[in-house]
């Protein structure tokens, strides 16, 4: 009996070592999975970034140097489309957005300049030398961009630094991932963001539109504190690990929605993975959430993605929002729904919602544009027809839809007519100005196996 009892214990001793190392090893293993998964994102976003800013340089380089009407509005074009692409991809990298407003702003304005600008050629007229003064001045500050952009990707590979680690540095310790190379380097690209002038113009990120106070935010400044609880309770406060606050930056206050941002860790989940949310100082609302989680391939239709996420906005409070537009990507799906009033589609209020195809969570949520617009409108009623809009547009266009639409156009938003429909093969919207008549937009529609979205 004695030599039974003095095998028993070492050999249940040594069963359990190797259920440990194996279940450590299995886990060592799926954290260095995720942790890889996530790190290729982000690098493939640092490298789409970079490509799209240097795009942009090149064409305001051309457009500075061509004196053809229909070529400038050609690389204008092409301006606007680059500098849009690069502010997405540098919207889902892991830092916050006090960090890259200036950077942000930049963005916009070369997109909505270029549009701007393509807007007075198609009017018969030339740049006039101040216009030219602008594009030269957007010109130098993408070469410095991309010049810092040059400067971080030699550093990232000198020091092996991984854009993954970011994240787990961020929620131990903010200060000292402010320390590591990344942050240091967008700071600098932020620097010099800050030098650019002025564009007046009568753009939507014109300046003037930029300062602009967002009037769907209403109620008293909420604390930080009071914050941190909207932040979980918007997560579910059951399903809260730890949440710590974001750095504030020195541009914060450049912020279009000034908003305390936090990260966010689940419960059950590896330390490298969070979500990151901003909450707006005013009122206290919920302007975005990015749930940074690798995502594997799903079997979720795009209608069963689509009733999971408006099933997600009503519980949020967000009624009467319509589907719109649609992109598959990386195993998810991002819809945008905009507001919808007395059967008027009201695009400046625009919700954007990311789906997880595996298990139909939501892992992103962008309510910004929403807050800046979202009011109480009094809706001018038509004072033209339908038909009397409809004998605007081009006579072969094979019109497959029409309703009432709320566009913005610079400080303005115009009621129009939507004309949706078909021509030479390919899918438009045309905006008619229901008040006047006016062509004031047309939108081509690119449907592709990964969703709809338009031009």
């Amino acid at each position: 009996m004695e030599n039974r009892k003095s095998w028993i214990a070492p050999t249940i001793l040594g069963i359990a070592l190797i259920l440990a190392l194996v279940w450590g090893y299995n886990e060592y293993t799926t954290k260095n999975e995720l942790g890889v998964a996530l790190e290729n994102h982000y690098q493939r976003l640092f490298f789409d970034v970079k490509k799209h800013v240097e795009n942009v340089q090149v064409n305001l380089s051309k457009a500075m140097l061509s004196k053809s009407r229909d070529q400038n509005v050609l690389l204008l074009s092409q301006i606007m489309n680059e500098a849009y692409f690069a502010q997405d991809k540098l919207g889902q990298m892991p830092i916050t957005h006090a960090e890259t407003a200036k950077t942000e702003k930049f963005l916009n304005q070369a997109a909505d300049y270029s549009f701007h600008l393509i807007q007075t050629h198609l009017k018969g007229e030339s740049l006039t030398k101040q216009q030219k003064d602008e594009l030269g001045n957007l010109q130098k500050n993408s070469a410095s961009f991309n010049t810092e952009l040059a400067k971080l990707q030699s550093q990232l590979a000198d020091k092996n630094f991984l854009m993954g680690s970011l994240n787990k540095s961020q929620s131990k310790n903010i200060r000292e991932g402010n320390e590591k190379v990344f942050q240091t380097s967008i700071a600098n690209i932020e620097k010099n963001m800050a030098k650019s002038p002025e564009l007046i113009y009568d753009g939507p990120f014109s300046d003037q539109m930029i300062n602009k106070k967002p009037v769907g935010l209403q109620g008293s400044d909420v604390s930080k504190k009071e914050a941190e609880k909207i932040a979980m309770d918007f997560i579910g406060k059951d399903k809260v690990q730890e949440i710590t606050s974001f750095e504030e930056g020195d541009h914060a206050s450049s912020m279009r929605i000034p908003s305390y941002t936090f990260n966010i860790r689940p419960k059950n989940t590896s330390k490298e993975l969070a979500i990151y949310m901003g909450v707006s100082r005013k009122g206290g609302k919920v302007l975005w959430m990015a749930n940074s989680r690798p995502v594997p391939k799903g079997k979720m239709t795009i209608k069963e993605a689509q009733e999971k996420a408006l099933k997600f906005l009503k519980e949020k409070g967000f009624d009467s929002m319509e589907p719109n537009y649609y992109l598959s990507q990386d195993g998810t799906i991002l819809f945008n729904f905009v507001y919808k009033e007395n059967n008027v589609v009201v695009y400046p209020d625009l919700v954007k919602v990311k789906v997880a195809l595996d298990n139909g969570e939501v892992v992103g949520f962008d309510a910004s544009s929403y807050y800046l617009n979202h009011q109480a409108r009094n809706i001018k009623t038509p004072e033209i027809t339908e038909q009397e809009a409809r004998d605007e547009v081009k006579v072969d266009f094979n019109i497959n839809s029409t309703r009432l639409a709320l566009i913005p156009k610079g400080k303005d938003e115009i009621l129009c007519y939507e004309f949706k429909g078909k021509y030479d093969n390919g899918d438009f919207i045309v905006y008619i100005n229901a008040l006047d008549g006016t062509e004031e937009q047309i939108l081509q529609i690119i449907k592709d196996e990964n969703g709809t979205l338009t031009f």
